[in-house]
């Protein structure tokens, strides 16, 4: 078991006459993700209201900022039992097979325009054994056609953009490969979070977006920018792209900061200190 401990300091001026926020900044709660403790303090004294997505577990946070300087501050400790499963053991299922509720990470989205990459798909992935290594082989291809660049995208690149211009960041790469498993018939869903193990080259801590497949009976982390280490991933939250789990969406006008990260492993309930690693086998924090 890897337990971590993690924070974030999300900063706003807030501009006149307030601001509406909706935050999905908290750990998810599934049975492979355990939240041990957690805290949640506001600068300012305001009302707000959570709501749990019984589909995805993502945790939605909403509240209403006043004018002047608003911080909101979260710290938890998180354990993960990671299920773990042999690779050569992992099948796609039929379509007819998948469960009701995985049906629609196999659609095109806003920012994964799958329908457009059904050649691409083909050509470099139909002739591939079915399973575990097509999903695994369609994120390496990713991480070798793609150099990961800040600064380099914005909220309105897309796959085909990424795909393109061959650069970006973490959310591109995820937002690329998802295109491409949908095209390959794979389910494949963007979750964010926190990371554990990124290169400092990179620059400061920040939030990441990677991919969750689904193959047998669950869905599995892949890491397409290749930054991190997915032994070490903390779920925030889960959807078809980046549309749908932005850390933060903001109705009104505020001047934002530089979000402060923080991530650290720390002794698990058993007294062991177990620091991330890349393993050769796959990973799970779902429920399913």
């Amino acid at each position: 078991m890897v337990r971590l401990e993690l924070s974030t300091e999300l900063g706003y001026e807030v501009g006149a006459p307030g601001c509406d926020f909706i935050f999905n900044i908290q750990a998810a709660y599934t049975p492979r993700q355990i939240v041990v403790s957690e805290s949640l303090i506001l600068n300012q004294d305001l009302p707000s209201t959570g709501y749990t997505d019984p589909a995805t577990q993502s945790r939605f946070l909403r509240l209403h900022a006043e004018p002047g300087l608003f911080v909101l501050r979260y710290h938890a400790v998180v354990e993960l039992v990671h299920f773990e499963a042999r690779v050569d053991l992992l099948p796609e299922l039929s379509l007819q097979a998948l469960p009701g509720e995985v049906l629609p990470y196999l659609y095109p989205s806003r920012y994964c325009q799958s329908d457009r990459l059904l050649n691409l798909a083909s050509q470099q992935f139909g002739h591939l054994p079915l399973g575990y290594s097509r999903a695994n082989a369609i994120c390496d291809w990713v991480q070798q056609h793609v150099s990961f660049q800040g600064n380099t995208s914005n909220s309105n690149t897309s796959a085909l953009d990424t795909l393109i211009e061959r650069v970006g960041v973490c959310r591109d790469f995820a937002h690329l490969m998802i295109a491409l498993c949908r095209a390959a018939n794979l389910p494949a869903r963007m979750a964010s979070g926190m990371d554990y193990g990124a290169d400092p080259i990179l620059g400061p801590p920040d939030f990441h977006a990677y991919v969750e497949v689904f193959l047998g009976d669950r869905w599995y982390m892949f890491d397409p920018s290749g930054t991190a280490i997915p032994m070490g991933f903390v779920r925030f939250a889960t959807g078809r792209d980046a549309a749908d789990i932005a850390f933060a969406t903001i109705y009104g006008s505020v001047i934002a900061a530089q979000p402060v990260i923080s991530i650290r492993a720390v002794p698990n309930s058993q007294g062991h200190l177990i620091e991330p690693r890349h393993v050769s086998y796959a990973l799970s924090t779902d429920g399913y």
